[in-house]
């Protein structure tokens, strides 16, 4: 019992003994240095220059309010017949599906920067063969019901055999929208298959 008792003491007492030390050693970090500079610190106030030039040259805020993006009504899916045979099931060679859209802001300056992307999916149909697809997707940004932002994108899936779908992704990075608060901001993603 003596033993355990003894071994315990001296655990005490090297834990006081570091503490004390990393005490002293942290002193002009936690405010051990000087009084009369430790003062001035505890009772400076920015001025409304600094302020705002501490405000110019912060990190970007998050935004809170990141647009949603949507899949735009009638381009959730593309299908490619053979024969000219459209709508014929028996007749599919190949078809497109969207499976997730996502997004992120970043808000600075009066813009919002937006990263966009989706994964989607080719399909061969029943008459498929191909070994590659285009994906055609058009990513559009509305604000206030303007188009301020649309581009399209072919996108290359292979298909290898024997797999009869593969998977495809895109994003789009660094789309500036400009922003003052309060706008009807809606980010747009589909098949465009027109020409």
């Amino acid at each position: 019992m003596s033993n355990f008792v003894s071994s315990a003491l001296r655990l005490s007492a090297a834990a006081i003994g570091a503490a004390v030390l990393a005490g002293c050693s942290m002193g002009g970090l936690m405010g051990g240095g000087d009084a009369a500079q430790t003062q001035s610190l505890q009772n400076a106030t920015a001025s409304p220059a600094a302020l705002a030039q501490a405000q110019t040259s912060a990190l970007p805020a998050i935004a809170t309010q990141c647009p949603p993006i949507k899949v735009r009504p009638g381009s959730e899916a593309m299908f490619y017949y053979g024969g000219g045979r459209t709508g014929d099931a028996s007749a599919l060679q190949y078809q497109g599906v969207i499976d997730e859209t996502s997004r992120n802001c970043v808000v600075s300056n009066g813009l919002i920067t937006v990263n966009m992307g989706i994964v989607g999916r080719v399909l061969l149909g029943p008459k498929g063969n191909q070994s590659s697809v285009n994906a055609p997707i058009r990513f559009a940004v509305e604000r206030d019901g303007q188009a301020i932002f649309s581009e399209k994108y072919t996108i290359p899936v292979a298909l290898a055999a024997p797999a009869r779908s593969a998977e495809f992704v895109k994003v789009i990075e660094n789309v500036q929208v400009p922003y003052l608060g309060g706008e009807d901001i809606t980010i747009w993603v589909g098949f465009d298959t027109r020409g």
